[in-house]
């Protein structure tokens, strides 16, 4: 079961059709909006900021969202894909972007649209990534201009955590 606080009374905002995976902890001044998910172990932390994640918006298994107090909040666009194990701490990421496993994205850190950020990434503190491209490394930079290939994985990304959250939200009803 999905652990929801609240913190120095400020409580999380949850759209109905947002599924939370068990071992989820959501705390503090987040909202989440409708047809999101996050998934197993992560944790979504808004205590000493606020945290706002889109539409469509997937947080995958083991990842951190968190803050920076008073001068990072974190902010999720729509139909990002959040993957496994990531860490963004006061940043700031648009809509239809892909973040791959292990990243790291740190305060200041911007990302505009249609962004692949490769897995193991480590973004630095206030870069601002433009749209359209593939960012990647330790530390990232950016690589290249998306292909079109890579801009329907992104969009197919999205697409598919909604699917995937409507069949655990409808397992979670049928008891199985």
């Amino acid at each position: 079961m999905a652990v929801i606080k609240p913190y120095k009374g400020k409580f999380p905002k949850i759209h109905p059709s947002v599924y939370l995976s068990d071992n989820v902890y959501i705390i503090g001044d987040v909202e989440i909006g409708e047809d999101s998910s996050v998934w197993f172990g992560s944790v979504v932390r808004g205590d000493v900021n606020y945290i706002r994640i889109g539409r469509r918006t997937n947080i995958q298994d083991n990842s951190v969202v968190h803050v920076t107090h008073d001068t990072h909040p974190t902010i999720i666009g729509d139909n990002v894909t959040v993957g496994h194990r990531v860490i963004l701490h006061g940043c700031t990421l648009g809509n239809n972007i892909l973040v791959g496993m292990g990243a790291v994205i740190m305060d200041g850190v911007e990302i505009e649209d249609y962004v692949l950020v490769g897995a193991g990434a480590l973004i630095t503190p206030n870069k601002k990534i433009p749209s359209g491209v593939l960012v990647a490394g330790v530390p990232a930079k950016v690589i290249r201009d998306l292909k079109e290939e890579e801009i329907k994985l992104i969009e197919e990304s999205a697409e598919n955590y909604v699917r995937y959250k409507n069949e655990y939200l409808k397992t979670q009803e049928h008891g199985s």
